[in-house]
């Protein structure tokens, strides 16, 4: 089975400074980590291959210093790292990240799965993983608790759902985004730490991807932040007292005289 696992790094401390000029994220002196989240897709894409054989690639979109956290994957069991990265790619949102990413997956040829984590720290958006498999025409199913059963070019798994969860069938290859509770990720052990710092990792630009000028970075992104500000604090308010009943009456009488 041929696993790709698309990782992102991602600042460590919470208190994330943005550049005023182009609103995007200040990454220059902030230590850099693995996506959380992806932690539990390289996990899962490690066990995938322990249990069926086959290869796992781990896959980034960074600057040139995210070749760290390729590393980090290989020592974790992944099989090799591909780092893209070009100055083109800067400001790109997730259509444009997710474009990219889908292209650099085609580059590296068939595959049986995909998995990423359910989103990433710094943005929450949780839209790059659908937007692979949009750009790959492949089925996705996300917020994957369990894989139950890979058989006959099939997947069984069970999705998180707000109250219990859902059994979802697919055919492969297909997208899946995880969450914490599919397992507990490994610590690197010193084989694997020995074989990172000798890894070769690719990396691969614009150029060697094809990609259209006008659907990466900034100019590829239909999102664009335009303006970043610290919301001023309100001020006012008035609390109610009283029993439910009491409060309820209270309410409906002061909304009576807001509404004409």
């Amino acid at each position: 089975m041929d696993i790709i696992v698309c990782i992102k790094q991602v600042p460590e401390t919470t208190e994330v400074r943005i550049n005023p000029e182009t609103n995007t994220l200040i990454r220059e002196g902030v230590k850099s980590i693995i996506n959380p989240f992806d932690m539990y897709a390289i996990e899962e894409a490690v066990r995938l291959k322990e249990k069926f054989g086959g290869k796992v690639v781990a896959i980034t979109m960074g600057p040139p210093q995210a070749d760290v956290a390729l590393r980090e994957a290989i020592a974790l069991g992944v099989d090799e790292g591909i780092l893209v990265s070009d100055r083109a790619f800067a400001g790109s949102d997730t259509w444009a990240t997710s474009y990219t990413l889908s292209a650099a997956i085609k580059k590296i040829g068939a595959f049986d799965l995909v998995l990423c984590g359910k989103q990433a720290s710094d943005g929450d958006t949780a839209q790059v993983g659908p937007g692979i498999s949009a750009h790959l025409d492949i089925p996705q199913v996300t917020y994957i608790k369990k894989i139950e059963e890979i058989k006959d070019g099939y997947i069984r798994v069970e999705r998180m759902m707000e109250e219990g969860y859902e059994i979802v069938q697919s055919p492969l290859p297909v997208l899946l985004t995880v969450v914490k509770e599919i397992n507990e990720p490994r610590l690197p052990s010193l084989k694997g730490m020995m074989r990172s710092k000798s890894a070769k990792i690719t990396a691969w630009g614009q150029k060697d991807l094809n990609l259209d000028p006008q659907g990466i970075g900034l100019c590829g992104s239909p999102t664009q932040v335009v303006k970043i500000f610290t919301p001023q604090p309100r001020s006012g308010g008035q609390m109610l007292s009283g029993e439910p009943q009491e409060v309820a009456a209270q309410l409906v009488e002061l909304l009576k005289k807001e509404v004409p």
